[in-house]
Formats: C-alpha cells, structure tokens, sequence
C-alpha cells in the first residue's frame, strides 16, 4: 500500500483512470474470459445455463435480478461478482460512500477537495469493502437503505438542511460497489419505490430535505418464484430497472450435485482417523435429493435445496465415525445402514405433503430407499447374482447393522465366494475391512430391496436370508 498514490495530485500522476462499476466488471470479465479462466469457479452445474446469462448481462452492464427455488446458488452468485471488482479502489480519504477523487458526490468530499485541490489525501479500499447486502424484509426502512437524520449532528449545532446532518444507510455506503437485495418481493412497495428513486431518478428526500445523490452501482437481486407472485411482488417500474432477469435450477444430474456435496460438505475429521465415503454412497444421497423433486409426496413449490444433500452426506459421515469410536476403529467408512440416521437431516429441509398424520417419516424412508436400489441396479451386474442367492438358499444367514464390526463383513467374504466379485468392484479392489464391509452391506441391501432375499430387521440389527 506504501507504493499506492495518497494524494488525488499523485494518482494523477499515475494514470489511474476512473470508471463506472459496470464498466469495471465488463473490462475484468472481458479479461478472464480472453484467458480462459471460469467466472464463477465454485458454482457448478451452471456452466451452459446461467453462467451464459449472466455473462451476458455483465458484458450489456445490466442490473441482474436471479429467480430460483431456495438453495440454487443465488447467494454465492451474487457474491461472486466481488471477485470481478478491480482489488483496490481509490477514494476520497475519510468518505463514508467510497467518493471517487476525480468526481466526489457528498458535500463532505466536494468540500474537502475544494479546500486541498492537488493535496487531498486519497485512500485505498479492497474489492471486499465495496459490497453491500441487505434481505428484505416487511421492517426494512428508508432509513436503512437510504439514510436519517443523525440527531447527533444536529445536537452538535448543524442545520437540518445540511446535508452533512444525514448518517448515510447502506445503499449510499456501498457506492463505487455492488449492492444485492435477498428477496426482493418481501421489500415493502413504498420502500421499493423509494430504492427505484436512488437508482434512478438518483435523489431522495430524508426529513423533507433533498439530497442529490449520483450514485454509482450495479443493483443484484435475487427472489424466490413462489414469492414473485404470491407473497409478494416487485413493483413495475422497479422491475423495469433490471436489464436481465436470470432463472436457476438444481442441479440437473446426480453427478453434478454429488460434485457440489463434495465441493461444500464439511464432514467429521479427528486426528489418527481417516473418512473415505465410497463413490456408490455418495451417489446414493445425490439421487435422495433427485428422487425428492419428483416426488409427488413432497412440495416442489418450496423446493428441494442442495443443501439436503450436504446436510445428509455430513450425517451419514457422523453416524459412520460414531460407530468407528465405538469399535476402537480408525476408519469411518460409511455404510446403508447409516442411511437410517438421515431422517433427521432430511426431515427439516423437505415439505412433506400427506393427508396421513405422521407419515413423514415413512415417506423420507421410501426416498432413502428407493435411491438405495436406484443407485445398485446402476452399479451391480444382475449376472453376478446367482452365486450369491445359491450360498443363501443353503442356509447362509447374513448379519448386519451398526454395530456389526467391519471384521464379521469380511469374514461372510469367505462364506459366500461369490459375493467377492461384485464386492471387488465397488471397492475398485480395496481390501481394507471398512471398505469391504461397506461394499459387502450394499449388496446385502440391494439384493433385498430388488425382492432377491429376506431382510429381518429389529432396532439396529438386521438380518439376511434366503427368500424360500
């Protein structure tokens, strides 16, 4: 920072040229898409959808309002758009809006290079500084968007027809930045007219008084589908001001929301234990969430967020080192059986719709169920069943559960020969028990879930055994 201009004569001297928020972000969006380099690198499963879209609405410097279910990415999105604001930014030193040095705003910074010209210090803010955020809701005012009256300052002696009276709120804070509004259509309509004034008539009265304000911003919104029209609604002339409205969706295969749980997941870790999740479990909790936005048992109106994924993979991981602990085990490796600790994550993040009292939770079981089968079918051959269901038609018992060790899995291996093919393949030849033992209870559940043996289950321990 030492090297940096600190005086508005001095970043003359350098060359700095002052540009407009839009422009700023065309000109570095315009330089990471010549390099190559992805816009939004952590936002996935958007790259031939939205990310286009708003490409676009970037390079026509648009004001964006994104419209999607909840847990769609909108949030990170707009804070993304940090990343593509130059990292420093001069302004008028002591400027409680960013003034720009070469076209200060506020009577504060007019004044002061009036008074110092060449000589008016000049300081420097980070890109992280000149963003905004703000939910709407029905208790949001004027005075927290635009400004009040500081009683301070007029106690101190100053006019209220001063403008140096007004505490600035935080739309005029974030000048020279962006400012995003969470759902929108909760903002009360007199409080989205008064936000349409700034940003496009660019003046507003506080107590009666008139304050010009040029502003200098790039207005990002997001709303929810469901609110846009029912709850609440974004007021015509408002939604006039956005250039380009962008629709999001979920992710639309299992393997990009599984890519996104991996991305965001922040499961269990302990010193001198090591989690590995096989690739099969994982898929299995992607498509849970798959399964629940076509369910006709669940509300789609609310939607289902990727967020059920990651919470569900987090405890599914949980349950797994619980286990581990219990055995004196040093590897969590999950199992289906700690499929039945998800009700809990999953119960909170999905609307169920039933005219049964209490079935929620034998709904929640049938989506963890059918995913089960869903995600084996796609990985088990059906040709290496017959081995498996002749070891169990000769009286092979399988025990399974929780608090089955990882040692009693491995040791059926050598009771049902055939089981080592398919189990070799999941495990993509690991012979670690935790793996095996994993692989092992997932052909077990899948050869029951497809009608092939009987499962007989009491509290955590469940058995298998020949259908006849």
């Amino acid at each position: 920072m030492s090297s940096r201009p600190a005086t508005l004569g001095q970043l003359r001297e350098s060359g700095w040229v002052s540009r407009t928020v839009k422009e700023e972000l065309r000109r570095n969006a315009i330089a990471k898409i010549q390099a190559g380099e992805p816009l939004f690198p952590r936002v996935l499963g958007y790259e031939e959808t939205v990310i286009p879209q708003l490409e676009n609405a970037l390079l026509a410097g648009h004001d964006i309002v994104f419209l999607g279910e909840r847990g769609q990415a909108k949030t990170r999105l707009i804070r993304s758009l940090i990343n593509l604001l130059d990292e420093w930014m001069p302004v008028i030193s002591g400027s409680e809006i960013n003034d720009d040095p070469y076209n200060p705003v506020s009577k504060y910074a007019r004044d002061l290079v009036a008074e110092h010209a060449e000589d008016t210090r000049v300081d420097w803010v980070h890109r992280d500084e000149r963003f905004g955020e703000k939910l709407a809701t029905p208790d949001t005012s004027i005075a927290d968007l635009i400004g009040e009256v500081d009683p301070i300052k007029v106690a101190e002696g100053r006019y209220l027809s001063d403008e140096l009276t007004l505490h600035y709120g935080i739309v005029p804070r974030t000048n020279r930045g962006i400012f995003a509004m969470n759902e929108l259509p909760d903002l009360a309509e007199r409080i989205q007219v008064g936000l349409l004034n700034v940003l496009e008539e660019r003046d507003v009265q506080v107590r009666g008084y008139k304050i010009r304000l040029p502003l200098d911003l790039l207005l990002v919104c997001s709303a929810n589908p469901e609110d846009y029209t029912n709850r609440g609604r974004i007021i015509t002339p408002l939604k006039d001001r956005f250039g380009s409205q962008i629709r999001t969706h979920y992710p639309p295969t299992t393997d990009i929301e599984t890519a996104i749980v991996e991305q965001e997941a922040h499961p269990f870790a302990a010193d001198g234990m090591v989690v590995r999740v096989p690739a099969y479990m994982t898929e299995v909790i992607s498509t849970i969430s798959h399964l629940a936005r076509a369910s006709g048992n669940v509300n789609q109106r609310s939607g289902v967020s990727v967020r059920l994924s990651v919470a569900n993979y987090e405890t599914m991981i949980a349950n797994a080192a619980r286990r581990a602990i219990m055995f004196g085990e040093d590897e969590v490796v999950p199992r289906v059986s700690d499929l039945e600790a998800l009700t809990a994550s999953t119960a909170g993040k999905v609307e169920i719709e039933s005219l049964e009292e209490g079935r929620d939770g034998q709904i929640v079981e049938n989506l963890i169920r059918s995913a089960e089968l869903t995600v084996f079918k796609a990985e088990v051959a059906p040709d290496t069943f017959r081995g498996i269901l002749d070891a169990f038609e000769g009286g092979v018992v399988a025990n399974a559960g929780e608090d089955v060790p990882s040692t009693d899995y491995v040791r059926l291996l050598s009771e049902v020969p055939s089981m080592r093919g398919p189990v070799q393949a999941l495990t993509e030849g690991d012979e670690s028990p935790g793996v095996v033992a994993s692989a092992v209870e997932f052909v077990l559940e899948g050869l029951h879930l497809s009608k092939r043996l009987n499962k007989d289950a009491v509290g955590s321990r469940a058995s298998y055994r020949a259908r006849s």
